[in-house]
């Protein structure tokens, strides 16, 4: 478990199923995916972060709100990244009443600093579409610039997303 401020990172439950349909299956907040996910498609997510903590080991953790116990999600995680292969990636979802509050970056930072300090990892990515603003201004306040783009095809749409990275200024 990671502790910022005002967060606590920790493991995903079943128990979280709620808070986690009430992000992913936000029309708004799920525009970058192209609209909200289904039930299935969010307990599949949920499954999908179980089988992350098992093999390589991380996934993207529930990030709960100290003062209210409220849910938004970040982490760790390998993804695929056209030229630059697989790299390690921070990623980030909150929900919409949670937006323009800092949490995302403070999240953010948590995940950036355990994977410099603690996994030792070169350099970390944050792969947000071209469109998404508001991820994108999160992953410049984490230090991140623009260092590649690359294209992917989901839900049978194509889109241009920006490669961000950030070097571990301790190697």
């Amino acid at each position: 478990m990671l502790e910022t401020t005002r967060l606590y990172l920790r493991k995903m439950t079943r128990e979280d199923l709620p808070d986690l349909k009430e992000i992913l299956q936000d029309r708004e907040t799920m525009y970058a995916y192209e609209g909200p996910f289904s039930d299935e498609e969010t307990q599949a997510w949920l499954e999908n972060q179980f089988k992350r903590y098992q093999e390589p080991g991380m996934g993207l953790m529930a990030v709960v709100l100290k003062e209210t116990g409220e849910m938004g999600q970040c982490g760790l995680t390998w993804q695929k990244a056209g030229e630059q292969g697989t790299v390690m990636e921070v990623g980030y979802l909150f929900k919409r009443k949670h937006w323009h509050h800092g949490y995302a970056t403070e999240a953010a930072q948590a995940c950036r600093d355990y994977a410099f300090d603690v996994l030792k990892a070169p350099r970390i990515y944050s792969i947000i579409r071209d469109t998404n603003i508001a991820s994108q201004n999160v992953a410049r306040r984490n230090g991140m610039t623009i260092t590649g783009q690359l294209v992917k095809h989901y839900r049978g749409v194509t889109m241009p997303h920006l490669l961000f990275s950030v070097d571990n200024p301790n190697l």
